[in-house]
C-alpha cells in the first residue's frame, strides 16, 4: 500500500488562488519599494553557519535550521564527542551551512563582499523566503517570505521617517487602514536598564520585556527575575507597563525618567525627531505610536525599533518590523557602516487581508475568456481567435477537447470565467462567434474577421 504523502509542519502548498493573492501583495510592496528608490538584490537560500550563528541571540540561534554536510557527515566527529552526545560541540563538525533565518544578516554579508561595487548610501529591497525552526501556529510558519527594505551608509534619521512613510504607503494601497506602526529606540532601553541598575543585564532585560504582549506583565516580571534582575530593578520598570497618553506626553515622561542617562536621553531625542517629522508630513491611513515596551530581541538593533500591528479587532502578531543597526557589517569586517531597515510579514498580511475581505475580486480571475470546443474544424477557428485575443493581452484559452457542452460550461464556472465564446458549425458558416456574459446571461455575436470589436468592449 502506497504511503500517504505529507509535507513538513510549518510549510504549505499554495493553490492558484492563493498564489495570485500573494502575488498581489508582492506587486504592491515591490511597486512602493521602487517608488522610494530601493533596488532589488537576491542572496542564496543558505549561508555558511558562521555567517548566521551568534547574530540573533541565543533564542534566535536555536531556531536556525542546520544543513547536514553531504556524504559521510559523521567522519569529522571524534569518538569522545560522539560518545558524549554534546549537541553544541557536535553540530559544527557535521553541519557547516544553514538556511537563512532572515534577510538582514545575509544583506550585511552581501554589502561587505560587494562594497567596491556599491554606491552608498545603498537602498536595497529583497523579497525571498526564510526559514525558522519555530513552533507552528496561526500566522507563524517555518518557511515564509520576508519583504525587506534597508538603507546602509546613511546616519540621517530622515531614513527612519521615510520607512514610516513606506509602511503607510503600502498599507494604504492594500486598503489595510488602521495599522499601527509602533516605535521605540534601543538607546531608550539601554537608558532604562542603566537607571534601574541592570545595565549588565541589558539583553536579558530586553528579551523579557519584548514578550509583554505574549505573557503579560506578571509573566515578564517573573522572567526578568529568573534572568537575574533584582526586585528593586523590576519595581522601577513597572511604570513602563502603564505608560499612556499622546506620543509627545509619553516622550516627556521618558525625558524625566531618563534625565540622568546620557544614552537614554539621546534615544528620546531621536524618537522625538522622527515622530514630530512624521506628524508634520502626515500619514494616509496608518497610526504611529510609541511603545516603550517594544524591544525586538535581536542583538543588532542600536537605534529606532519598528513593529507594525494589524488593525484593531484582528488577532494577529506583528505584520512588520525592523530598526536601526549602527554597525551590523562590522561583524564581517566593514566598520562604521550604519543601516536601518524594515520588513513586511507577507504571510500575516495575507491572513489579515483575507479576514477583512480586502482582496479585490478580480484577483481570482485567472481567465477572462474561454472558447468552447465543438470539434476539429470549429476548434481551429477558435484557436485562431484565442491567439488574437492573447496578442492583445487578454487571458484566453480553448477547452482542449470536444467534451459535452455542459461539462465545458461547468469548467468555466469553476474558474470564474466572465466570458464564454461559442464557435459551432452555424457560427463558423456565418463567419462569427457568440460571446456569452456569464454573469448577465446576455449573448452578443461578433464577426470572426473583426475580433477587435469584442476586444474593445471587454
Amino acid at each position: 500500500m502506497a504511503q500517504k504523502p505529507g509535507i513538513p509542519k510549518g510549510t504549505r502548498d499554495f493553490s492558484p488562488s492563493e498564489v495570485q493573492k500573494r502575488n498581489y501583495i508582492f506587486g504592491i510592496v515591490r511597486k512602493h519599494f521602487e517608488t522610494f528608490g530601493f533596488q532589488p538584490i537576491e542572496t542564496p537560500s543558505f549561508e555558511n553557519s558562521e555567517t548566521l550563528m551568534g547574530k540573533y541571540g541565543d533564542e534566535g540561534d536555536r531556531l536556525i535550521f542546520k544543513i547536514l554536510n553531504s556524504g559521510d557527515y559523521l567522519k569529522k566527529v571524534d569518538e569522545a564527542t560522539y560518545v558524549a552526545k554534546d549537541t553544541g560541540k557536535m553540530t559544527p563538525k557535521i553541519s557547516e551551512k544553514a538556511l537563512r533565518y532572515d534577510l538582514t544578516v545575509p544583506f550585511a554579508r552581501y554589502v561587505v563582499m560587494h562594497q567596491n561595487e556599491i554606491d552608498f548610501p545603498f537602498k536595497r529591497y529583497q523579497i525571498q523566503p526564510v526559514w525558522r525552526a519555530d513552533r507552528p501556529q496561526k500566522g507563524r510558519f517555518r518557511e515564509f517570505f520576508q519583504c525587506d527594505a534597508d538603507v546602509v551608509g546613511a546616519n540621517s534619521l530622515l531614513q527612519e521617517v521615510e520607512l514610516v512613510q513606506l509602511y503607510d504607503a503600502v498599507f494604504t494601497n492594500l486598503k489595510l487602514e488602521g495599522a499601527t506602526i509602533k516605535m521605540n529606540n534601543r538607546k531608550i532601553l539601554s537608558g532604562i536598564a542603566e537607571v534601574i541598575g541592570a545595565h549588565d543585564l541589558l539583553i536579558d532585560f530586553t528579551v523579557a520585556l519584548d514578550k509583554l504582549d505574549k505573557i503579560g506583565e506578571e509573566g515578564v516580571k517573573k522572567e526578568m527575575s529568573e534572568r537575574g534582575l533584582t526586585a528593586q530593578a523590576i519595581a522601577k520598570v513597572e511604570p513602563l507597563f502603564s505608560l499612556s497618553g499622546s506620543n509627545l506626553e509619553q516622550l516627556q515622561a521618558l525625558k524625566k525618567m531618563l534625565q540622568d542617562s546620557e544614552i537614554g536621553t539621546k534615544g528620546v531625542k531621536e524618537l522625538q525627531f522622527i515622530i514630530e517629522t512624521v506628524e508634520e508630513l502626515g500619514l494616509q491611513s496608518a497610526n504611529l505610536a510609541i511603545d516603550v515596551t517594544l524591544a525586538r530581541g535581536l542583538n543588532y538593533y542600536t537605534g529606532a525599533i519598528f513593529e507594525v500591528a494589524a488593525p484593531k479587532g484582528v488577532k494577529m502578531g506583528s505584520i512588520g518590523g525592523g530598526g536601526r543597526y549602527d554597525d551590523l557589517t562590522g561583524i564581517f569586517g566593514l566598520k562604521d557602516v550604519s543601516g536601518v531597515g524594515i520588513s513586511f510579514g507577507l504571510d500575516r498580511i495575507y491572513l489579515v487581508l483575507e479576514e477583512l475581505n480586502l482582496f479585490p475580486q478580480e484577483i481570482e480571475q485567472s481567465l477572462q475568456v474561454l472558447c468552447l470546443n465543438f470539434g476539429e474544424k470549429e476548434s481551429q477557428a477558435a484557436l485562431k481567435l484565442v491567439t488574437e485575443l492573447r496578442k492583445n493581452g487578454i487571458k484566453a484559452d480553448l477547452y482542449p477537447s470536444s467534451a459535452k457542452i455542459n461539462k465545458q460550461f461547468k469548467y468555466a464556472n469553476n474558474r470564474n470565467v466572465p466570458y464564454v465564446i461559442s464557435i459551432g458549425s452555424q457560427e463558423l458558416q456565418n463567419g462569427e462567434f457568440t460571446v456569452k456574459n456569464m454573469q448577465s446571461g446576455e449573448q452578443v455575436n461578433y464577426a470572426l474577421s473583426t475580433p477587435k470589436d469584442f476586444i474593445e468592449n471587454l
